[in-house]
């Protein structure tokens, strides 16, 4: 046995050689993240809704001793994701139900059928001439199959309050048989819900009409497409069911 000392190779300065491949693979992981955050979409009215109950279950509360804690927090914010997410699954279904059933007419009217989603309603706007000829208050034949659809969708998927809406732009009425915008609103909204209540079982107690003129526009009145917008019937559904419990309106849903 040698008593000589054999002395280790120098070593190499710096980190170890497989912290640059682990580095690399760290970078590698951040940038896929990035990729998906960056592809994903932000619900900024869902962000809102959530944030505003936040603050109201668990921000300051006043003319209250600061001892107490608070008592309806976690209600507040499970009645305001019911409701969205409500909303929501009706919009997403009736929007479905159009496009799939209507494909052609779909195809013919899709810039002038809107369908939003708010907290605790469904808005189904039907814009334009789609729906009536100027000056009238006949509902096209083409279009009665399809607010057939949408009143059985109504009868059948929500159990709120129906309210049927008619607006007009500012170009005022010239002849015919009404007099007015107002009026021409009113009858519009009236024609609508008279043929849901003759063509379907909708519970006439839901349904109720408002004519609102030119007096509250969505567009601007100053130029054909923003006229064109305001010119609209509303269909409004209350999707928050007031003659069943929650947890049996939401499983009606899922079984859908």
């Amino acid at each position: 046995m040698s008593n000589d000392i054999q002395e280790c190779p120098p070593c190499d300065k710096g980190a170890p050689k497989w912290v640059t491949t682990f580095g690399d693979l760290m970078s590698l992981l951040l940038c896929f993240f990035v990729l998906l955050l960056s592809f994903s979409e932000i619900d900024r009215q869902k962000y809102k809704v959530v944030a505003g109950s936040m603050e109201k279950a668990f921000g300051m509360q006043r003319k209250k001793n600061v001892s107490e804690s608070p008592r309806h927090g976690l209600k507040m914010i499970a009645k305001d994701f019911d409701q969205e997410a409500i909303a929501t699954r009706v919009k997403e279904f009736i929007g479905r139900e159009i496009e799939e059933n209507f494909d052609e007419l779909y195809n013919k009217i899709e810039d002038d059928i809107d369908i939003e989603a708010k907290k605790d309603q469904v808005v189904i706007r039907m814009m334009g001439e789609s729906t009536f000829d100027s000056g009238k208050a006949e509902i096209k034949p083409e279009l009665k199959p399809l607010i057939l659809r949408i009143g059985q969708i109504l009868t059948s998927q929500t159990a709120g309050d129906i309210i049927i809406a008619g607006h007009t732009d500012n170009v005022p009425v010239r002849g015919g048989p009404f007099q007015s915008n107002l009026k021409l609103s009113i009858a519009r909204a009236a024609t609508v819900a008279q043929f849901m209540l003759d063509q379907t079982a909708i519970d006439p107690k839901r349904i109720s009409t408002m004519g609102f003129g030119k007096f509250r526009p969505i567009a601007d009145n100053t130029n054909e497409l923003g006229r064109r917008k305001n010119r609209r019937v509303e269909i409004i559904v209350g999707t928050i069911p007031r003659r069943q419990g929650m947890a049996n309106y939401q499983s009606n849903l899922q079984q859908q």
